[in-house]
C-alpha cells in the first residue's frame, strides 16, 4: 500500500479517487505477473466441479460453454 501510494489520495471526489484505486491495482497485476518465471508447458486444467461431475455420472450432456445455451 506505501510502495504504491495507496494510503493518500491524489484525488479528491470518489469518482476520480476509484478511478486512482482501479489503476494503481491495474499497476501491482501487471508488476506481479512481470516477476512470474516464464514457462513454456501449458497450465494445468482445472478439475471439474461439484455440479459438472454430477452432470456426467447421470449421462447429462453439458455444452463446452454457458454461452451456447441460447442457439
Amino acid at each position: 500500500a506505501h510502495g504504491h501510494g495507496m494510503r493518500r489520495c491524489r484525488y479528491r471526489g470518489q469518482p476520480k479517487a476509484h478511478l486512482q484505486h482501479v489503476l494503481t491495482a491495474i499497476a501491482v497485476n501487471i508488476e506481479r505477473l512481470s516477476g512470474r518465471p516464464v514457462t513454456d508447458e501449458a497450465p494445468s486444467p482445472r478439475p471439474p466441479t461439484a455440479f459438472q461431475t454430477f452432470l456426467d455420472d447421470n449421462d447429462v450432456p453439458r455444452p463446452k460453454s454457458w454461452r451456447t445455451l441460447g442457439t
